[in-house]
């Protein structure tokens, strides 16, 4: 039994309407309960803390902060880990948690969906583990599930793969491989990629993927605008891009 002048560390999904012109009713994608707990958290470890304090703004409206935003205290992951990610072990977290060593409940906070899945935060939760620190996921929205449910692929056998390289040879090379993989053994692909970049992937996945390949794409997921699309490959040649540039979106490949 965890000690209890221990505090908890809480993994607060957020909204996935971070950098879109249009944010999504908090109440339409996060449970009640979700919300409430945030709301009584006054101790926070987030990627940025501006975009923290929007979030925790937006939960106000609808339940009181157990403090003003300016009395929380909000620490940020170091850049390296917030550029760089700390899914590979290395970085020491334990100091970031000493709020919860002395009876403070913690947040654990990304920018949009769950902490630690395809963001920063595994080393913090790894941290709490060490530190006999209790680790309770809230419920809320998270993407690349979101998008392997509504893709039509095998939800039994998948991988998420991060990001494809940049350099345009590599990044072939690297497509090449997934497909391999997903028609070889059947298991779905998913991968993501940065702001402004969606056109110059899909252009390398039409011209890299093998035809009989299904390519889904998830895009504005839980906002209004929000689409899904699978086909495969040869039949995407004869379409339009599903996809604006600047939208966030997950791509996903199988057979």
């Amino acid at each position: 039994m965890a000690n209890a002048k221990v505090g908890t560390l809480y993994l607060v999904p957020a909204p996935l309407d971070f950098g879109c012109a249009v944010e999504a009713p908090l109440q339409d994608v996060l449970p009640d309960r979700t919300l409430s707990i945030a709301a009584g958290i006054t101790h926070w470890i987030c990627e940025n803390a501006k975009s923290a304090r929007a979030y925790l703004k937006r939960i106000g409206e609808l339940h009181p902060l157990a403090l003003p935003i300016r009395e929380q205290q909000i620490i940020e992951l170091p850049r390296e880990v917030h550029k760089k990610g700390d899914h590979q072990g290395g970085f020491d977290a334990r100091p970031l948690l000493a709020a919860a060593q002395q009876g403070h409940d913690l947040g654990l906070l990304s920018e949009a969906g769950m902490p630690a899945v395809a963001d920063p935060g595994s080393s913090v939760v790894r941290a709490a583990h060490d530190l006999g620190i209790a680790v309770i996921p809230l419920v809320g929205p998270v993407s690349l599930l979101l998008a392997l449910a509504a893709s039509g692929l095998n939800g039994q056998n998948f991988a998420f793969v991060g990001y494809l390289p940049q350099d345009a040879a590599q990044r072939s090379a690297r497509i090449r491989e997934l497909d391999a993989l997903a028609h070889k053994t059947g298991q779905a692909q998913l991968f993501i990629e940065t702001p402004y970049r969606n056109l110059a992937l899909w252009g390398a996945l039409l011209k890299d993927l093998q035809p009989a390949t299904r390519l889904a794409i998830a895009s504005g997921l839980t906002l209004a605008a929000a689409a899904t699309h699978s086909r495969t490959v040869n039949a995407w040649r004869q379409q339009a891009v599903p996809v604006a540039n600047d939208t966030p979106a997950v791509f996903a490949i199988g057979r």
